[in-house]
């Protein structure tokens, strides 16, 4: 999946209060799904290359990924746990 086949509207930079920087945690620790290049590397890599996959993906994460789930482990194990309840 490339930047321009996701389905949701992003902002260009870091979403407001998530610049890792600023927040002291890196991007490698806690998936944020309102920025577009963290959502973009989870779904090529839950994917295994189908664009099919990776648009599930996104849609799961955006619509129904339950908030308290950040780190991404937790949204793995939420996708593995998930996936077969959502067309």
């Amino acid at each position: 999946m490339k930047k321009s086949d996701l389905q949701f509207s992003y902002p260009d930079g870091p979403a407001p209060g998530d610049d890792p920087a600023r927040r002291a945690i890196p991007d490698s620790v806690l998936l944020n799904r309102h920025e577009w290049y963290e959502v973009l590397y989870r779904c090529n890599s839950w994917s295994g290359g189908s664009l099919a996959t990776a648009l599930k993906c996104e849609r799961l994460i955006r619509r129904h990924l339950p908030s308290d789930v950040r780190g991404h482990g937790a949204v793995l194990a939420w996708l593995r746990a998930n996936w077969s309840r959502y067309r």
